[in-house]
């Protein structure tokens, strides 16, 4: 007889709603692989990461002490009915890892952790404990008298000191700056006048210029030409004091450390387009001469280990750190030596040998981030948890993605669930159970069209069904190039003085092993020049009042549209300036803080969802209000503002650009917040095809896209180049290697092993010759 406690095993959703789902219903084994499918948007997202894993981890944070809940994130229940049956859930996504220039890969993954305490055991000279390797921990010493009241009173000398390992020069950067004090202010100007040029400090702003004007410590009507040595040294350098303004106690401190904390100990990816712009205006980095980039202190660095210090472990390709370690037989530390070894080996296994434990985490593609984060998780004793793994082959060559799904099944093999969004036909093909969702995108979706075997899917008539099995033909004929770019001694990180020449006026794909040195040498070597446009994997950043209409610019035509042909001002068509609805401050929906329980968030019942204040609805314009057309989607919105009185040929060319890139269902008043990330890189794309440039750089803009929309995505390709522009793809699809004109395969393995061009040429040729392991994968695609 069965046991009660074996009936379990089944996940059930009834009724899900979040974003655009439509009352789904689904049963999803537990201990098996089970792959979510469909078109981008389609609500695989949503299903998987905003309603079983959200709520997974919601029921698992309330068991948690109310005082412990009150420092945690708090989660709203999702919208569903019922969910049964959920175990721990484990989410592996693709969120870029922090961009605090203090984490690396090492740090991350506590690699350096362990080193350090090898370092500490078995380096010589002995130095210290962990600390002393440590390029966060700074050497600290003191000293002084303490009185203890216990009878007489004593008193009693102490001093103290810790040895830290981070280099005291760039405090453990590894890099230092010299900042061009012409682009901090005019000296022309008084601090009244608006002598700061810095983004953000206004003369109105209190906590910015105000600070300096109101302290006591500089004449805010003079000007900065004119100030003596000391009011210079107040006004550049200061260290931190308190001072009293307007009864409100701050903290005053020189304009250069304080823009050295607010700018520069940010990673420079992480900062908004125009602080990024400033920083590289106004600031230079270079190496840092006392450490040499290592970012540890000199004693740190005199302790080795059979000859190497933790510096060069940490610079060494961890394939070859991983054999180092298995080299060094010392009983003493031998379950130390096992775990490294083991978590430096996990990384070989993943993919990612090619990386350096130094390398900065905020360096990291969505791929490699993603994988880095499985790490921690392959040698985990833990079974019957929740893996979910958002499209784990994003950035994997056709040869890396057969081992990817070996750490997939090894995973589901131990007991595990495994739930997979994914688009590659080679994953989907290994799942015991496939979901598909659609059958279209945004409110085309949000339905189940098929549950069952990958071979049942082949068959269904399913839009994932139907494009299974597509593949891309090679090009009888191509483009002839109408120029060349010229890359000389190309050496960023692996490449090996790469001299290459780029066909311009053609599609060139560059391809190779994950790590092969393509991204290294297109945003190292071309994507820096005049007239690049480069539309790279950094995230879109935006909030829940950021949508489409917003971040396209598009609301800017729209709004004069609007204030134009009812003799209004445009502030009044902005949700987030004068028009918002003053109930919900134009967010549309209320939040309810409930303290220690999950907040509520009801639909504002003044302006019923809409945004906007009544009075700002009665204005029209061909028609529709303002909430109207924002609730449009892109295909409907196009042709409204082509033709009639709202005819506006600005906001329609925006609005062809995100039609173009396949967002034709998108709602212009969508919040950024409930995108996918394909769906976030095409928005991005159709915003950069503006950009006035010759050629355009893409990185992986196959990334996120279904088999239906890649051909697409070829579409569009193609436009650019017959409209003369230059097009290079970094790519591992092999429909877009296919498609290409030209190809530039950079290998023949990754790290050290690779940063080679081992083949230039056209797609027939790659395939006829099969020289490199691409051609092989390339031949296998097209069926030769």
């Amino acid at each position: 007889m069965r046991h009660a406690a074996d009936s379990h095993d089944l996940i059930r959703v009834h009724g899900a709603r979040e974003n655009n789902l439509k009352d789904v219903s689904v049963e999803i084994p537990k201990r098996r692989l089970t792959v979510f499918t469909g078109v981008s948007g389609s609500g695989k997202s949503s299903l998987v990461f905003s309603t079983i894993a959200a709520e997974s981890q919601r029921m698992i944070n309330e068991t948690y002490s109310a005082f412990v809940q009150g420092f945690m994130p708090t989660l709203a229940r999702p919208e569903v009915d019922v969910l049964d049956g959920l175990t721990t859930a484990i989410i592996v996504d693709q969120a870029r890892m922090g961009a605090d220039t203090r984490s690396t890969v090492g740090t991350a993954t506590d690699a350096n952790a362990m080193l350090r305490i090898l370092f500490s055991r078995l380096g010589k000279p002995h130095i210290g404990g962990p600390n002393a390797f440590s390029f966060n921990v700074p050497s600290v010493s003191a000293a002084g008298a303490m009185t203890i009241e216990r009878g007489n009173k004593t008193t009693v000398r102490k001093s103290f000191n810790r040895l830290g390992g981070m280099c005291p020069r760039c405090e453990g950067l590894g890099k230092v700056n010299d900042i061009d004090l012409t682009q901090l202010f005019d000296d022309s100007k008084s601090l009244n006048e608006g002598a700061i040029t810095i983004p953000g400090y206004k003369v109105d702003s209190w906590w910015t210029v105000g600070i300096f004007t109101k302290s006591g410590f500089l004449d805010p009507d003079k000007p900065i030409r004119k100030y003596t040595k000391k009011e210079m040294q107040d006004f550049l350098y200061r260290e931190p004091i308190k001072v009293k303004i307007e009864n409100v106690n701050l903290t005053y401190e020189g304009l250069v450390p304080k823009i050295q904390k607010s700018f520069l100990s940010k990673d420079r990816d992480a900062l908004q387009p125009h602080i990024r712009a400033f920083v590289d205006r106004a600031v230079t980095f270079t190496v840092c001469p006392d450490c040499e980039g290592s970012r540890l202190a000199e004693a740190a660095r005199s302790c080795k280990i059979k000859g190497i210090s933790i510096a060069d472990a940490c610079a060494m390709q961890i394939s070859d750190l991983a054999a180092w370690v298995r080299g060094l037989n010392e009983p003493s530390v031998g379950p130390l030596l096992d775990a490294l070894a083991h978590t430096l080996e996990s990384f070989d296994e993943i993919g990612l040998g090619y990386l350096a434990l130094d390398r900065p985490s905020g360096t990291l593609s969505g791929g490699e981030a993603q994988r880095v984060k499985m790490i921690r998780h392959l040698g985990s004793s833990l079974t019957d948890v929740t893996y979910v793994f958002d499209e784990p082959t994003t950035g994997l060559h056709p040869h890396d993605i057969q081992r990817m799904n070996g750490l997939l099944l090894r995973l589901r093999d131990k007991g595990n669930t495994v739930l997979v969004v994914e688009h590659k036909p080679e994953t989907i093909a290994i799942g015991d159970h496939v979901i598909d969702l659609g059958p279209g995108a945004g409110t085309a979706g949000g339905t189940v069209c098929f549950e069952g075997t990958f071979d049942g899917l082949r068959s269904s008539d399913t839009i994932t069904g139907r494009h299974l099995d597509d593949r891309a033909a090679l090009k009888t004929g191509v483009r002839k190039p109408t120029g060349r770019l010229e890359v000389r001694g190309a050496a960023t990180h692996n490449l090996r003085d790469v001299d290459v020449d780029i066909p311009l006026g053609v599609l060139v794909a560059v391809t190779g092993v994950a790590g092969s040195g393509k991204s290294s040498l297109i945003h190292g070597s071309v994507a820096g020049h005049d007239g690049v446009v480069a539309v790279d994997q950094s995230q879109i950043r935006g909030s829940r009042r950021s949508n489409p209409a917003t971040y396209t610019g598009l609301l800017e035509p729209i709004r004069k549209a609007f204030a134009k042909a009812n003799g209004v001002k445009p502030a009044l068509f902005s949700a987030n300036s004068e028009g918002a609805c003053p109930t919900c401050n134009g967010a549309g929906v209320i939040y309810t803080d409930l303290g220690m329980m999950a907040g509520v968030a009801t639909v504002c019942e003044d302006c019923e969802g809409r945004r906007f204040d009544a009075s700002v609805l009665e204005y029209r314009l061909g028609g529709r209000d303002i909430s109207e057309v924002l609730a449009m989607p892109v295909t409907e919105a196009a042709g409204f503002f082509t033709e009639g009185e709202a005819r506006t040929p600005a906001a329609a060319a925006i609005l062809d650009r995100l039609a173009d890139v396949g967002l034709g269902y998108l709602s212009l008043g969508q919040p950024l917040t409930t995108l996918s990330g394909g769906e976030r890189q095409r928005l991005k794309l159709a915003v950069h095809m503006a950009d006035k440039g010759g050629i355009y750089v893409l990185d992986e803009p196959t990334a996120g896209l279904h088999l239906a929309d890649v051909e697409q995505l070829l579409g569009l390709l193609d436009r650019l180049v017959d409209g003369g522009k230059s097009v290079i793809v970094i790519e591992h699809h092999q429909a877009v290697m296919a498609h290409a004109d030209w190809i530039i395969d950079l290998g023949p393995g990754a790290g050290h092993d690779g940063g080679r061009v081992v083949f230039e040429g056209t797609p027939a040729d790659l395939v006829a010759g099969r020289p490199t392991l691409t051609g092989e994968h390339l031949a296998a695609y097209v069926g030769r």
